[in-house]
């Protein structure tokens, strides 16, 4: 288990987890995905003697802070301002790029990983904070694998026309979300807003480039519709 210690940020709301637990008020605690948002509520909670609540609905989470005043939610977001709650933010990762060593040699050590680490397991960015960090190691302890495999430089809009450039950049945002979550495609879904089935119309359409699946050639309407002769924009489908 991590240490609160190791958490990003902790020398600002560390400063004040003492005053905190003392609080009659319950504690809404939030941040960024995979930032250990979870770890440390049920930290929190224990130390309170307290009940601890990961919240997935707003209007829930309220409900149950009625009948638990000293209870501690984990979320994903601000508390709404009616909550009779105190709110403690864990910011991610890219804030606090100083807490990466720490939590890379704490994870290690929890995976048996022994000897020096690639420095670029530690690379900003890092989407998915914490989550991130355990998948990368697992990925270079089973498999000898990286990050870094995504392509580098900006995006490439050759077409003039709106509907192929939308299709080209939906396709880099695919991508590069089934990269980052090296093919967990739960997360890749969570990562671009989208539901599963919207996920995988998306693949359908573009291909997986971490299972190697190939794109069917299904296209939008909006790229259909477009007239080879409205413009000297390249065919979409040449990608």
């Amino acid at each position: 288990m991590i240490a609160l210690d190791l958490l990003p940020g902790r020398s600002q709301w560390g400063a004040h987890l003492e005053e905190l637990l003392a609080r009659p008020e319950a504690l809404w605690v939030y941040g960024p995905m995979g930032a250990g948002v979870s770890l440390l509520a049920t930290e929190l909670a224990q130390r309170r003697q307290a009940p601890c609540l990961e919240a997935t609905e707003l209007e829930a989470a309220a409900i149950w802070l009625a009948g638990h005043p000293r209870g501690v939610v984990a979320a994903r977001v601000p508390a709404p301002g009616h909550l009779p709650c105190l709110s403690l933010r864990l910011p991610s990762l890219d804030e606090h790029p100083e807490a990466i060593p720490g939590l890379l040699s704490a994870l290690a050590e929890e995976e048996g990983l022994v000897g020096a680490l690639p420095p670029v397991l530690g690379a900003l960015p890092c989407p998915g904070n914490l989550r991130e960090l355990r998948n990368r190691l697992l990925r270079w302890k089973l498999l000898g694998q990286l990050p870094g495999s995504e392509p580098h430089g900006p995006l490439a809009i050759e077409a003039e026309d709106l509907a192929t450039n939308l299709h080209a950049l939906e396709r880099h945002l695919l991508h590069q979300a089934l990269r980052r979550s090296y093919g967990n495609r739960v997360e890749a879904a969570q990562r671009l807003g989208v539901s599963r089935r919207q996920l995988y119309l998306l693949i359908r359409r573009h291909g997986d480039p971490v299972r190697g699946e190939a794109a069917t050639g299904d296209l939008p309407r909006r790229v259909l519709k477009r007239r080879p002769e409205q413009n000297s924009s390249p065919d979409p489908l040449i990608r």
